[in-house]
Formats: structure tokens, C-alpha cells, sequence
């Protein structure tokens, strides 16, 4: 006797008749999305029996980020256009993603990088996928500006969150969530940099609710990085700083439809500290078992800010009115190697021992 086993095939595969494709267009895709939803037990002790919280773990992409998500339907839509190459300005996680789908399509991937300004990790990835890395000396805004007029001039396609399909591809991410839940969350809290992200969760939220799948609409809380903050400063920031590379951009792409989604969902776009950042980054190795870049720990910082503010005491009655507990998804966009030098910076290197069993039990106090 044989089972059929139901084979997953990506993002554009399950949620084919929410994207803009058709039988027509070739799907490129390395098994993209199905991300875990993980109960986050020690976060939902510390705001209390009432609250429930859940990390969508987006590291577990194929290449280590939600980017994924947005790059199978970009890629897709590029082959399908005739285009034989495709470009982007990255900090990091678009040009690893950007090259391993360009590498699966038989395209060619060029990505400008701000020199000195992402993680090895995500440049390693670039480059063994084949693609042509150069990096710009300024910052990521000034390799964006590069790369929108090289695709206006020259047939390239360009990759970055402006590229509608790559906001199409994202949304998955809310559909999988609501389809877990049973309904949308009552917060979501995500980090904001180019601001593509709550773009797209909050249009998929949106979707989903048109069409009768979700009963209510979450409260969006997004959150930059204080050296980095340019929608919370409201200006473009000429140098941004923070620890948190995947962020670290002065002026978004998608600024006006994160401020959109902000405001229609009564959210908030706020700041984390570096430091806020680490300790976030440290609770979630060290407690829930998650192993984070530290763009993705902003989302946690963010939900300790608001804890601590009474953020979600204020709002509670209402959200209780309808629902036995509140429901908050904190987003945690990419996998902790793609920046394992922030890591090795904020631990203490073990120091080896002699191989003495009795030496060795002994320091390990198992008696």
C-alpha cells in the first residue's frame, strides 16, 4: 500500500490565484515560504496570560530571508518579460536572493552593494551564486539611485521592493500567518528599513480581508533603527548608522505605503536602539532557540518598547471584547548566519581544555 504525499512547490504554486501570473509564466522557484509560525512561550510569560506571541521565522527561506518570497514572483515575471538579466541595490539580503533565483532562471545578476556595508555572510552568497558584485563607495541609497537609472536606460531588470511583483510575492507571508491563525493577529510587529515589507503584509492582510478569509485587521507596528530612521525622523537620513545592516537605509523605496499602512491599520512606525537590538538578538538565541540577524531581533526590541510602555495594556479591552487572548506575530526577516560576526562579537570565546576526563566533569560541575 502507497500514501500520496502532497508535495509543496512554493509560494506561487499555493497562493497562484492571489499573484499576478498565468499558466504562461515559467515559476521560478527554490521552494520558497512555509515558514514556521513558532509559540514564542517565554516572550507570551513576560506581557502576560493574556497575550499570546508568535515569531514567523523567515530565516528559513532558501536564502536565509523573506526575500525569497518576493524574488520567485520578480524572477518569474523577468522570464517571462524576455529580460536576460536583473539588477538591484542591496544591503545584503535582495542580492543574495536577487542571484540564487537570477542563477536558477539562467539570468544574469548584477548587484551593487554600499561598500564596507554588508554583512560577509550576504556577500559570500552573491557572489558564489555568480552574480557581479560591485560595490559603490557611498551608502545604500546612493547604489539605488545608480541601479534605477542603469534598468531605465539599459534592459535590465530591476529587482529592488519598487518592482510591484517582488510586494506581490511578499504578501504571502500574511496569507500563511492568517492560515495558521485561523484569522490575521491582532499586532504584527516587523522591522522597517526600505520599507517594502509592512508594504506587503499589510496589502496581503487587506486581500485577505476582502475576500471574507479573515474576520479583523492587525494593528501594524513597524520599527527602525535609531541611527537609521529616516520615516520616524520624517526626512531622509544623508548617513545612516546601526548594527542592523539589513536596515540601515536612509530613505525607503517604500516610504509612503509603509506611512499607509501605519495609518490605516492605527499602528506606529517607532525607533530601537542598538543596544535595544543586541538584547533582543541575545533573548532570542539564549531563550526561544531562534537564531536571528539582528535586522530581524528590531521586531522583538519593538515588542519590548511597547511592553514597557503599557502599549498593549492600553489597547487590550478592545482586542479582549472579541477574543479570549491577544495575538501578536513578531517577524523576524533572516537566519542569524548571515551576520556571524555580530555574533561571535557578543560572546565570550570558550577556552580550551586539557583531555582529562576529571578536569573536564569538574568544569562542567556534573558532580
Amino acid at each position: 500500500m502507497s500514501m500520496k504525499i502532497e508535495e509543496y512547490k512554493g509560494v506561487i504554486d499555493r497562493y497562484f490565484k492571489y499573484l499576478p501570473v498565468s499558466n504562461k509564466t515559467p515559476v521560478i522557484s527554490l521552494l520558497e515560504g512555509d515558514t514556521p509560525l513558532i509559540p514564542a512561550y517565554k516572550l507570551s510569560n513576560q506581557l502576560g496570560k493574556k497575550f499570546e506571541v508568535f515569531l514567523k521565522y523567515e530565516g528559513l527561506n532558501p536564502t536565509g530571508s523573506f526575500k525569497d518570497r518576493g524574488m520567485t514572483v520578480a524572477v518569474s515575471k523577468a522570464k517571462e518579460q524576455g529580460s536576460k538579466a536583473v539588477i538591484c541595490a542591496s544591503t545584503g539580503n535582495t542580492s543574495a536572493s536577487a542571484s540564487a533565483y537570477a542563477a536558477r532562471a539562467n539570468l544574469k545578476s548584477i548587484v551593487l552593494i554600499p561598500k564596507g556595508a554588508i554583512a560577509l555572510g550576504k556577500l559570500a552568497q552573491a557572489l558564489i551564486h555568480g552574480a557581479c558584485v560591485l560595490p559603490v563607495k557611498g551608502n545604500f541609497d546612493d547604489a539605488f539611485r545608480l541601479v534605477k537609472e542603469i534598468s531605465q536606460d539599459y534592459p535590465v531588470r530591476l529587482v529592488n521592493s519598487i518592482n510591484p511583483h517582488r510586494i506581490e510575492g511578499q504578501k504571502t507571508a500574511s496569507f500563511e500567518i492568517c492560515d495558521a491563525l485561523k484569522d490575521a493577529p491582532d499586532f504584527q510587529i516587523l522591522p522597517v528599513g526600505n520599507a517594502g515589507n509592512i508594504t506587503a503584509y499589510w496589502k496581503g492582510y487587506k486581500e485577505y480581508k476582502s475576500l471574507g478569509k479573515i474576520r479583523k485587521l492587525p494593528v501594524m507596528c513597524g520599527f527602525q533603527a535609531q541611527g537609521s530612521a529616516p520615516i520616524v525622523k520624517g526626512h531622509p537620513i544623508k548617513n545612516p548608522k546601526t548594527i542592523a545592516t539589513a536596515i540601515k537605509i536612509g530613505n525607503p523605496a517604500s516610504w509612503k505605503s509603509a506611512e499607509a499602512a501605519r495609518d490605516e491599520s492605527k499602528g506606529l512606525i517607532d525607533t530601537v536602539s542598538d543596544r535595544d537590538i543586541i538584547e533582543a538578538y541575545k533573548f532570542l538565541s539564549s531563550q526561544e532557540g531562534v537564531f536571528v540577524e539582528p535586522a530581524s531581533a528590531a521586531s522583538v526590541a519593538g515588542l519590548f518598547k511597547l511592553k514597557k510602555l503599557g502599549y498593549f495594556s492600553k489597547k487590550s479591552k478592545f482586542y479582549l471584547s472579541y477574543s479570549k487572548t491577544i495575538k501578536i506575530v513578531c517577524i523576524l526577516t533572516g537566519h542569524g548566519l548571515k551576520d556571524p560576526d555580530i555574533a561571535i562579537k557578543n560572546i565570550k570565546e570558550p577556552k580550551a581544555v586539557e583531555p582529562d576526563l576529571k578536569k573536564i566533569v569538574k568544569l562542567l560541575k556534573l558532580k
